[in-house]
């Protein structure tokens, strides 16, 4: 059992399993006991579900704190906020693709979960690149900077525009180079059905394999806003991968729980893109300063105030608009 205690991206093997062995845990939870039938999620069970994963992401974040110290537990917490903060417009641009390929509601939860799974490799990969990357070259943080900020200042003044999901590019490659059946078959991905040349079977892809893979596209797309944010506030990959892992759990629930009322959070943008200016911000702060590292209260702190401000007065200002329905909503 000595190989348990050998060293992984600067960290014990015994962490990762651990992590890795919550994870397993939870996703098994998810589509073996929570969600073994497609069914419509009531924004009820929604919410408690979202509020359980905040709870499990809250100890795991208590653990880190007393295992690994204060500082790496302020880490956490703050990479935690960002990414569950960014998961917003994520939902939003995900009830877009749902509705263009009409995805019943009890179908969505099927395409959420594969969705979540494939996020989580594809993060994994993400993240040990930038690890490597600063670790031989560390001037790449100070890019992942700059880009920090020219995102947040981009996303504080250009006006917003909801996406034209048909003319996607990645969705003309799909259709340009696979059989893709013009109606769902139920949960399937696949199905075989005879060709439009023959009547020998072939194997179709279902329109709601093309939402998964769309839906990965929106997460390719919001993780390189999520990913160096992250390695802005701390560069151990540990906590980088597992604040990131616990805020897209999360996700499918947090979806069905917010869909129809995300119309609420409408100035959180503006919270989040001064956010990232902030977080990009901070590290020629602290250049500048002398000092090794941003103060980590300084960093939770500053980041939980600009998102709770953001929070109450989108719910303030838009207190008298109307519920936003989405597809499958009755």
């Amino acid at each position: 059992m000595d190989f348990l205690f050998e060293m992984a991206m600067g960290k014990p093997i015994w962490m990762w399993a651990a992590f890795l062995a919550v994870v397993l845990i939870l996703l098994v939870l998810d589509l073996g006991v929570f969600n073994r039938r497609a069914s419509v999620p009531t924004i009820r069970h929604s919410l408690w579900m979202s509020l359980f994963y905040i709870a499990i992401a809250l100890l795991f974040a208590g653990w880190v704190w007393f295992e690994l110290g204060p500082q790496s537990g302020k880490e956490f917490l703050t990479g935690y906020l960002i990414e569950k903060t960014l998961s917003m417009d994520n939902i939003f641009i995900i009830s877009l693709v749902f509705s263009y390929f009409a995805i019943p509601r009890e179908y969505q939860h099927r395409v959420l979960f594969w969705g979540i799974l494939s996020v989580i490799v594809l993060r994994g990969i993400m993240i040990a690149l930038g690890a490597v990357l600063i670790a031989q070259f560390s001037w790449v943080l100070h890019v992942f900077a700059v880009f920090l900020v020219f995102t947040g200042l981009k996303m504080l003044f250009m006006e917003d525009h909801d996406p034209d999901i048909g003319n996607n590019f990645i969705l003309k490659i799909l259709r340009r180079h696979f059989r893709i059946t013009p109606e769902l078959h139920g949960q399937k991905f696949f199905v075989h059905q005879p060709s439009r040349r023959s009547e020998k079977n072939v194997l179709w892809c279902t329109p709601l394999l093309v939402a998964l893979v769309m839906v990965e596209c929106v997460d390719v797309i919001f993780a390189l806003d999520s990913v160096p944010a992250i390695f802005a506030i701390t560069t151990d990959p540990y906590i980088v991968f597992t604040s990131n892992i616990f805020a897209i759990l999360g996700l499918r629930s947090l979806y069905f729980a917010l869909a129809a009322m995300v119309h609420r959070f409408s100035y959180l943008k503006q919270a989040l893109a001064l956010v990232l200016v902030f977080i990009g911000s901070k590290i020629f702060i602290a250049d500048i300063m002398g000092w090794v590292k941003f103060p980590s209260n300084w960093s939770l702190g500053i980041t939980l105030g600009l998102l709770a401000g953001g929070v109450l007065y989108s719910l303030y200002r838009t207190r008298t608009n109307k519920p936003v329905k989405f597809l499958g909503d009755n």
